[in-house]
């Protein structure tokens, strides 16, 4: 193989690498972009147990407030 054939196959050879590089990023953009949305996500599903919990306590308040117990 001749200094031109290794060099040119170098050059191929990092090319390649600098596309799975940039194939990486992009890949690892879109996951933390997914983990961003995930994120918000459980936080408006917590937010919205937390109210249906709320919900739940009242409901039970008044239900042992109609059958004459404490409030």
């Amino acid at each position: 193989m001749t200094i031109d054939e290794r060099l040119e196959a170098i050059t191929m050879n990092l090319e390649l690498g600098l596309r799975e590089i940039d194939a990486l990023r992009v890949r690892q953009e879109r996951t933390s972009q997914d983990i961003q949305t995930l994120y918000a996500t459980v936080q408006q599903d917590a937010e919205n147990i937390r109210a249906l919990a709320r919900i739940a306590e009242m409901h039970e308040r008044r239900l042992t407030s109609l059958e004459g117990g404490e409030q």
